[in-house]
């Protein structure tokens, strides 16, 4: 099997090398607060016998890959609250298991494997806390220099967790797209490679093994995946996995992919509703991992929804609350805000879609992540430590 970059706007091809991120042409009309012009998608060209491996249907070869547990996740039934909300196939693909918690570890495996294959000992990384952490946690397992760029605002558990891991970090006075624009430019004499979200194609062609797992975890393509999304690459990642699923004549119908927003970080829900991205606003929500102003996806996700029947939903910042602790205290899985988004988005539908429906909800992170926004929807649910006093007898 070979591999090439396609563009997904114009159709030109490139070699896949380091130095290649956007297409050229393309990129070149990149406009000021816009998603990036120019996408990249790896393309596979020649006969696949089988893509039980995971390994076959990547552009970087096995013996590349750190040795350590990323993807492979369980999908799970959550009994309770299938039977609270009356969906009998709800089930949960639960990336908090990945090695650093979250599903930015698929990409980062991937960028690793290149890095290695490449000889480059340096990646940079913008992030408002997941990204950064997986690519100091894989890059550490790859023995690779990691630097990352964040906005002050990131949650002190992701911070640590990259400290903990070794990597530098560039606390940016700003937000996540300033971070992104800084990490563009990295202060370093050395060759270095960039992960930045979106604009790195490998970060969609490693998230795209969720959908490869999902296949053969269920016996029937999902009628809705429900995708908490920001930047929109963790959306774009899996859609791109089920048009490779379709072109492998693994998959016959398509599912219906709902890209979940915080209501204060909604710039894809906007442009599906107005036809386009427009001006960006300030973003602001408790959900972290998805407060996005501009999405570095946001025009291949916008096209790839409309091309295959796909939707977006809004949710408050108090149904991302509620439906983190119904994900904890009614199935036992502790997800940070951004993860529940997706259960929010689930039941803001409810009345939209059929109960037998085979319905999957991304869980993308670990609550243990941002213990301080979990701490203060407890106390908002009433939850509280209950003192005995004892006695000095």
């Amino acid at each position: 099997m070979d591999y090439y970059y396609k563009c997904s706007d114009c159709g030109n091809t490139y070699a896949i090398t380091p130095e290649r991120m956007l297409c050229e042409d393309c990129s070149s009309k990149q406009e000021t607060g816009r998603p990036l012009r120019g996408i990249l998608e790896v393309e596979m060209q020649g006969k696949l016998a089988d893509c039980s491996s995971i390994y076959s249907v990547l552009p970087i070869e096995k013996k590349w890959f750190p040795e350590i547990p990323v993807g492979n996740t369980p999908l799970w039934a959550p009994k309770r609250l299938q039977q609270k909300h009356g969906f009998s196939n709800l089930l949960i693909k639960d990336d908090t298991r990945n090695l650093t918690g979250s599903f930015k570890d698929r990409a980062s495996w991937l960028v690793s494997a290149a890095a290695l294959k490449w000889g480059i000992r340096h990646v940079t990384v913008a992030s408002t806390g997941n990204a950064a952490s997986s690519m100091a946690g894989i890059g550490a397992a790859a023995g690779l220099k990691v630097t990352i760029y964040v906005p002050g605002s990131i949650p002190k558990a992701k911070l640590v967790q990259s400290l903990q891991y070794g990597a530098e970090v560039v606390s940016v006075n700003g937000s996540y797209d300033d971070a992104f624009r800084m990490a563009m430019k990295p202060d370093s004499s050395e060759k270095v490679l960039n992960r930045n979200t979106g604009y790195n194609p490998l970060t969609i062609e490693g998230k795209k093994t969720a959908s490869f797992e999902l296949c053969h975890q269920m016996s029937n393509t999902p009628d809705y995946i429900f995708v908490p999304t920001g930047d929109a690459v963790v959306l774009s990642g899996m859609i791109k996995g089920f048009k490779d699923l379709q072109k492998l004549g693994k998959i016959g119908r398509f599912p219906k992919f709902i890209a979940v927003q915080a209501r204060g970080s909604n710039a894809l829900a906007r442009a599906m509703e107005q036809g386009d991205f427009s001006e960006p606003m300030k973003s602001e929500t408790i959900a972290d991992s998805i407060q996005v102003e501009v999405p570095a996806c946001g025009y291949y996700a916008l096209r790839e929804l409309k091309a295959h029947g796909g939707g977006c939903i809004t949710v408050s910042d108090d149904e991302i609350r509620q439906a983190q602790i119904e994900l904890s205290s009614q199935a036992g899985l502790f997800t940070e805000p951004s993860a529940a988004a997706s259960l929010a988005g689930l039941l803001r539908m409810k009345a939209e879609i059929d109960p037998e429906a085979n319905i999957v909800l991304l869980a993308s992170g670990t609550g243990l992540k941002d213990i301080e926004n979990a701490k203060e929807a407890v106390e908002k649910a009433g939850r509280t430590i209950i003192r005995k006093e004892v006695s000095d007898d």
